[in-house]
């Protein structure tokens, strides 16, 4: 006990940030604040049920909302027993210090996105532990043909100052989906949108959040799109699936202020179609997944 504790005491004293990128850690090591980062001016909050971003309450758009197309919440997607088994096994293997606060453990190819290269030495394979997540997966319409070939998992916690800044995963090497789990806390998503030009809204009717009718009622106020996040809510152990906007247009975030408690995400990608059955580099796309799907990894 007391070497844990001993351990546990040097993980917080240990900091990862490379850059710009800070956590409380360095933050209190160089004597600074965390560095200024723009607020968005409007706030929306995503509805699962319905598929629409809605106004906050108390904010300039309370009551008008847009469509949200491309999240998919599956709630308790494990069970209490499966997170805690799967984080016990996840601790048994050592975390790697990572920026902003977080530690992360990789099974998959070491990957140079910049030059779009990569090595598949010491890539054994998917955890023994996630053969059933990927399995329940594919029960799920939306990933009913779901092949993962890569996991990330990522430790969170408040006395790191852990947090993740808005980005769009590659596509170069990674497909479609990107798949989710959340463990340990609620957490939310804040999704976030540069491209120029307005979002579109409606009212949203009254007793919401039965579902808009898109199209029935004629946009009445609009809303530039730098200006709006969108916050997703991500209860404990459910499974979160991002395509098509939501993953190719839509930056996702998770800011510091949403880790209460620890938190550990599991991410799993899929291959794109370079990658796949007709794509340029096939073969290498069947290696990798042979590889993953065998379930022997150990982080690499």
């Amino acid at each position: 006990m007391a070497a844990a504790a001993v351990a546990a005491a040097e993980v917080l004293r240990e900091c990862g940030c490379k850059g710009i990128r800070t956590c409380l850690i360095c933050e209190r090591q160089r004597g600074g604040d965390q560095p200024w980062q723009h607020q968005k001016t409007h706030r929306f909050i995503y509805y699962a049920d319905t598929g629409w971003a809605v106004g906050a309450e108390e904010s300039d758009f309370e009551g008008w909302a847009f469509p949200f197309p491309g999240v998919t919440l599956i709630e308790d997607f494990v069970t209490p027993a499966e997170e805690a088994e799967m984080v016990r096994l996840m601790d048994r293997d050592p975390w790697k210090l990572s920026q902003s606060g977080r530690r992360k453990q990789d099974y998959g190819p070491k990957v140079n996105f910049r030059k779009q290269k990569l090595k598949t030495a010491g890539f054994r394979g998917l955890p023994s532990f996630s053969r059933e997540v990927v399995r329940r997966m594919g029960l799920y319409p939306v990933l009913e043909d779901f092949r993962p070939v890569e996991q990330c998992n990522l430790d969170y916690c408040p006395e790191r100052g852990s947090a993740i800044d808005p980005h769009l995963d590659d596509t170069w090497l990674w497909g479609e989906r990107l798949v989710s789990l959340n463990l340990l806390s609620p957490t939310v998503l804040s999704m976030s949108r540069e491209a120029p030009g307005s979002l579109l809204l409606c009212l949203a009717p009254s007793g919401f959040p039965q579902a808009p009718v898109e199209g029935a009622t004629a946009p009445g106020r609009s809303v530039p799109c730098r200006e709006v996040e969108v916050a997703v809510p991500l209860p404990r152990r459910a499974l979160l699936v991002l395509t098509r906007a939501a993953r190719h247009q839509w930056k996702h975030a998770i800011h510091r202020r949403h880790i209460g408690a620890r938190r550990v995400s599991a991410t799993f990608r899929e291959l794109s179609a370079e990658f796949g059955p007709s794509g340029r580099q096939r073969e290498l796309g069947q290696e990798l997944l042979q590889t993953s799907l065998s379930f022997q990894g150990r982080p690499t």
